[in-house]
């Protein structure tokens, strides 16, 4: 399986879901429940506008959302959150190709 992350895939699927930027009970939903929209505001964070990451796999997506959000807590010098696999499987649905 093939999975693009860009901020056109993130925008097109909250239009697709009829979810607007601002909506985050909305996003919370469409990413795996709580924390979902603090998952993808991550993913916004990690992928800079205009470029794209390609993922061959649900474990190559879980291994760099969650090398970005130590890296970023470390920095932050706070614990960081661990990606459940809830959120995984949200994130994989919404970037397969």
């Amino acid at each position: 399986m093939t999975f693009l992350l860009s901020h056109q895939v993130l925008d097109e699927v909250l239009k697709k879901h009829g979810i607007k930027s601002n909506d985050l009970a909305g996003i919370d939903r469409l990413f795996g429940g709580a924390d979902g929209y603090y998952w993808y505001h991550t993913m916004r964070h990690m992928c800079p506008r205009g470029h794209e990451i390609v993922w061959d796999s649900r474990a190559a997506i879980r291994t760099a959302l969650q090398k970005h959000e130590n890296e970023t807590a470390a920095e932050d010098e706070v614990k960081p959150q661990q990606l459940k696999d809830e959120h995984l499987a949200a994130i994989a649905a919404a970037l397969e190709l």
